[in-house]
């Protein structure tokens, strides 16, 4: 028995979604998205949309995924040193915190647009530790 979503989901030919369209994991042979592409070391290389998978979700419209045919699909390029040296760059001043300049071993939230420690200081000068403090409340005895 074949489901409605199935039925609007299978359409090998193109003529009700334009393009050819298959469900969900049922796609042919010779079809990847890109980051399957990209796992087997390849890229689109300017191929138009080859065919889609359509995957149905309750109250939304359907998760779409656009596949290219891995025959058309060229080697990724190679990464030269000045493509790394920009990578590098702009990742350095994703971590840097504009208020004390430092990197902060992560990228910094653009929620926050400073490091955490920055965002949130600490008001109580910290404790070290091994040291009692005999400032804070002691359980009564019994």
């Amino acid at each position: 028995m074949t489901s409605l979503t199935f039925a609007k989901c299978y359409d090998p030919t193109g003529t009700q979604h334009g393009v050819p369209t298959f469900p969900w994991r049922l796609a042919p042979d010779g079809y990847a998205t890109r980051r399957q592409l990209r796992a087997r070391g390849l890229r689109p290389g300017g191929q138009p949309v080859a065919a889609q998978v359509l995957r149905p979700r309750y109250r939304r419209g359907p998760l779409v995924a656009y596949l290219y045919r891995v025959d058309r699909a060229k080697p990724v390029r190679p990464m030269t040193p000045g493509r790394r040296a920009a990578l590098d760059k702009a990742n350095r001043a994703r971590r840097t915190c504009p208020q004390c300049r430092t990197d902060a071993g992560y990228v910094i939230p653009t929620s926050l647009g400073t490091c955490v420690p920055c965002a949130y200081p600490d008001p109580a000068p910290a404790i070290p530790r091994g040291v009692p403090d005999h400032g804070q409340a002691q359980h009564p005895p019994r």
